[in-house]
């Protein structure tokens, strides 16, 4: 990776505080629910609580196991993934009202390394479209060796300003827990012999691992 490298405290630190930053809204959420329901008497606002603590509880566990995957060790040295499983944790993170998610990649075994890129490329194709749409996984290949083509389709769909940290470009001091992610990516690709592209395609933005 050319460019100033993140040393490995600083890196398991960002992406930690990255970690962090996903599970403090449903967390917060839950603790402001348990508190109405602890304070009403009324059983109308009551209910609402209830209602608030169940998604609220929901989506930490989908962002807990879609993190997993993504940024944790998700097995041994040298393990595999299903493909399938990435898909089941990428629904529960990423589907919501403004987005839907495409997946036409095959249910086979990949090195968990390729599954941790995908599914961070995903991340960085849902910033194109703030304003939702849908999201189209497509293999790029085959077999061991197949790589991603994701593709972003929404109402004003823009590039992120990600480039620049797939290739590890961006200044050290300007890698935060908002950059890390893109900035990992990066380091996925290259230990997975593949290259990250992020380009617009008409009116669809496409992010590819090739």
């Amino acid at each position: 990776m050319s460019g100033p490298a993140l040393g490995s405290l600083d890196l398991a630190a960002l992406l930690c505080s990255r970690v962090c930053h996903d599970l403090i809204s449903p967390a917060g959420a839950i603790v402001n629910g348990l508190e109405v329901l602890e304070e009403s008497k009324d059983e109308e606002t009551k209910l609402f609580a209830l209602d608030l603590i169940r998604k609220s509880a929901r989506t930490a566990s989908a962002r807990l196991q879609f993190c997993r995957i993504a940024f944790g060790a998700a097995g041994s040295a040298g393990a595999e993934i299903d493909v399938g499983d990435a898909e089941k944790v990428a629904r529960g993170f990423i589907e919501d009202d403004k987005v839907k998610l495409a997946w036409n990649l095959p249910r086979l075994l990949l090195p968990k390394n390729k599954v941790k890129l995908l599914l961070n490329l995903l991340l960085i194709a849902a910033q194109a479209i703030p304003r939702g749409g849908q999201l189209t996984v497509d293999p790029a290949g085959e077999g061991a060796g197949m790589g991603f083509r994701i593709t972003a389709t929404g109402v004003n769909a823009r590039v992120p300003p990600a480039q620049a940290l797939f290739n590890g470009s961006g200044a050290v001091q300007a890698i935060d827990a908002h950059t890390i992610q893109p900035y990992y990516t990066g380091l996925l690709a290259q230990e997975c012999g593949l290259t990250v592209a992020l380009a617009a395609e008409g009116e669809n933005i496409v992010v590819s691992a090739r």
